[in-house]
């Protein structure tokens, strides 16, 4: 086990490097230019090493790991493309709502699959629900509170409830937004970004995503 997710850390290092990279590039820049390697490179790196660790240490089964390493994966790029260009592109987030349905309707998800709920016994109607109270209530506390909050994360949240379902995503919630408050609070600290830098949200959302895909309830 230990093996596996020293394996499972380096191979997701290699991908946040690799989305790292793509982000650069991807979508394209207004003015052209491919950003530099920087700290944002360091925190795809990081955050998809531990993503894929985590993983491995919660789950063992092939095809658990598959059906949640592919969302995962498609976080990670996520994470990548909205710190270089605060942006979640549709050609990402869509996909992921029809994957998260399909896994859903195959009963594929081990995060819901034959798992009682803690708000509701039933996965499936937990999942629905979720997937409306998600994007619902971010839009509605963003109004209230004046963010800035993009129509991507509220396509994000969308399939990270049909992914997750209600009491696993809130709990994702809970602890990715402690863990992003720490590091944006780090990189206050250590003069990266200034308290009126505009700092994106989806990163926010992309932790409680893989939080949600390991925490056991």
């Amino acid at each position: 086990m230990t093996m596996a997710i020293i394996l499972a850390a380096v191979l997701g290092g290699a991908f946040g490097f690799g989305a790292d990279r793509l982000a650069a590039r991807w979508p394209v820049h207004e003015d052209g230019s491919v950003r530099g390697m920087d700290w944002r490179t360091v925190a795809v790196v990081v955050g998809g090493a531990a993503s894929f660790a985590l993983l491995a240490g919660r789950w063992s089964d092939p095809l658990d790991l598959a059906v949640l390493g592919i969302y995962v994966a498609a976080l990670i790029v996520l994470l990548a493309t909205d710190l270089d260009q605060k942006l979640l592109p549709d050609l990402i987030t869509f996909p992921l709502m029809a994957y998260a349905l399909l896994v859903l309707v195959l009963e594929l998800n081990p995060v819901l699959g034959g798992k009682s709920q803690v708000l509701i016994a039933d996965g499936d109607l937990t999942a629905v629900l979720a997937a409306i109270a998600a994007p619902a209530l971010l839009a509605i506390t963003d109004r209230i509170f004046r963010g800035a909050l993009g129509m991507g994360d509220l396509k994000l949240a969308v399939s990270l409830g049909l992914m997750f379902g209600l009491s696993q995503l809130f709990v994702g919630f809970l602890l990715g937004t402690i863990a992003f408050a720490v590091i944006v609070l780090a990189l206050v600290l250590t003069q990266r970004v200034s308290l009126k830098t505009a700092v994106p949200f989806g990163p926010a959302l992309i932790a409680a995503g893989v939080l949600a895909a390991v925490v056991e309830l």
